[in-house]
Order: C-alpha cells, then sequence, then structure tokens
C-alpha cells in the first residue's frame, strides 16, 4: 500500500469520526445526568459495576479504572468493579451456568439497590449485556447503556443510553470513549 492510499484511510476515519463526535453532542445533558447518578451513588457508599464484551470489555476496564485510581484529580478511590475482568468468575458461571449469565449473576452477586451499572455494546445484541441490563434493572441498580448501530436488543432499557448510529466498530468505541471521558470528568467534579 503506498502511503496516499494510507492517507486516505486515516482521513476518512478522522471525517467519519468527526461526523460521529457533531452528533454525539446531543448527549450533553444526558452525560450530566450520568455523572450526577454516578458521584451521588459513590458519595453514599455506592459503587460502579461495569460491563462489555472485547473491546467493550477493555472500556468496562478503563472506566472503572477511572474511579479506582484517578481520572484527573489526586482524590480517594471508589469501589468500581468491572465485571468482564475475572477469570474464575467468567469461567465458572460460563462453564457451570451460561456464557449469556456471565454479568447477570455476577451484578446479583456484587450489585446492591442504588449502585450503578454501565454496560457497553457496539452492536446492541450482546445477550449477556442485554440480559446484564436486565438483572441490574431489576435490582435496582441505575443502568447507563453505551449501544452502537440501531441498539440492538439492548435499546430502550437503560435509564441512560447513548446510542451511536453508526456501523463502524471503531468509531462506535472512539465516541464511547468521549462520552466516558465526559462523564468521569463530570463525576469527578462532584468527588
Amino acid at each position: 500500500m503506498n502511503d496516499t492510499a494510507k492517507a486516505d484511510y486515516l482521513h476518512r476515519n478522522a471525517e467519519e469520526l468527526r461526523t460521529l463526535l457533531e452528533q454525539i453532542t446531543c448527549f450533553g445533558r444526558q452525560a450530566d445526568d450520568a455523572a450526577n447518578a454516578l458521584a451521588a451513588t459513590l458519595l453514599r457508599g455506592g459503587k460502579l459495576l461495569a460491563c462489555g464484551n472485547g473491546g467493550s470489555a477493555a472500556a468496562a476496564s478503563h472506566l472503572t479504572t477511572e474511579f479506582v485510581c484517578r481520572f484527573n484529580k489526586d482524590r480517594r478511590p471508589y469501589p468500581a468493579i468491572s465485571l468482564s475482568t475475572h477469570g474464575g468468575d467468567l469461567t465458572a458461571i460460563g462453564n457451570d451456568y451460561a456464557f449469556n449469565d456471565i454479568f447477570a449473576r455476577q451484578i446479583k452477586a456484587f450489585g446492591r439497590r442504588g449502585d450503578v451499572l454501565m454496560a457497553f455494546t457496539t452492536s446492541g445484541q450482546s445477550e449477556n449485556v442485554h440480559r446484564a441490563l436486565l438483572t441490574g434493572k431489576s435490582e435496582g441498580l441505575f443502568t447507563v447503556s453505551f449501544l452502537g448501530k440501531d441498539g440492538g436488543s439492548c435499546a430502550g432499557i437503560a435509564d441512560i443510553e447513548f446510542l451511536i448510529h453508526s456501523t463502524t466498530t471503531a468509531r462506535i468505541q472512539e465516541a464511547h470513549q468521549l462520552l466516558l471521558h465526559t462523564i468521569c470528568e463530570l463525576a469527578e467534579e462532584q468527588l
């Protein structure tokens, strides 16, 4: 591949992302509401749970790390658990029950009424994330979903939904990342 073709890829990807970033500015109110709910939960002793598969698992882990460590400011740590990272739990639940239950079962174990669940799926079709959102709601958690494409089976479940209308997984993940960081920044102002 020549240098011109490589530059065309970058230009195309940057243009796609620019268009999406312009569209997600409509989520300002939802980002503020999600940050307020999260900060209030953490300040009263609750916790953040997060989940997703593949790249979305990495986003969930990234999010929880921002609260266990810090985002921008030096402050006390807050309880945040990525349900995508505990290998023993994931493999035992997947083996003894079903892969579709790996997050829901952990929510029942770790979640308490008033905690926050943030769930990521770029397709909106991840059955284990769908079940996680339903379980979170039934257990009394405040739910936030980061979705892509048309939202799939996960659309319309969460208390707050960030739906990125794109069919390109990488662009959806990049938009989710900006939203995730914005929520961290807004929440940290209150912590």
